[in-house]
């Protein structure tokens, strides 16, 4: 299993801007297709965006698209999410794993403890 760490998350004002990263510790992330995933309070973690290990191709969820960015930088063995006019239903825990971009679903059972997004309106 690869072991993840995020971080970033804070709290900001609906329309307001956060930068998520995720990186891990001791293993190379570049030969795998990374994903971002959010858990509300009371919902079950949904897919939120994606990126193929090359980072030429990233595929976002629909409530999402247009407003974040998912990218990665594999000299610094980081992904990012960039989050742009937020809005209170982002409000979350987010997470990175490993992805299967052709399904959206995480590649591995193993979960970091995620970073806390919290947009008040």
């Amino acid at each position: 299993q690869v072991q993840l760490v995020e971080s970033g998350g804070g709290l900001v004002q609906a329309g307001g801007s956060l930068r998520l990263s995720c990186t891990a510790s001791g293993r190379t992330l570049n030969k795998y297709s990374m994903g971002w995933f959010r858990q509300a309070p009371g919902k079950e973690r949904e897919f939120v965006a994606l990126v193929r290990s090359s980072g030429d191709t990233t595929f976002y969820a629909d409530s999402v698209k247009g407003r974040f960015t998912i990218s990665r930088d594999n000299v610094k063995n980081t992904v990012y999410l960039q989050m742009n006019s937020l809005k209170p239903e982002d409000t979350a825990v987010y997470y990175c794993n490993i992805v299967n971009f052709l399904t959206t679903r995480p590649s591995q059972d193993y979960w970091g403890q995620g970073t806390q997004v919290t947009v008040s309106s």
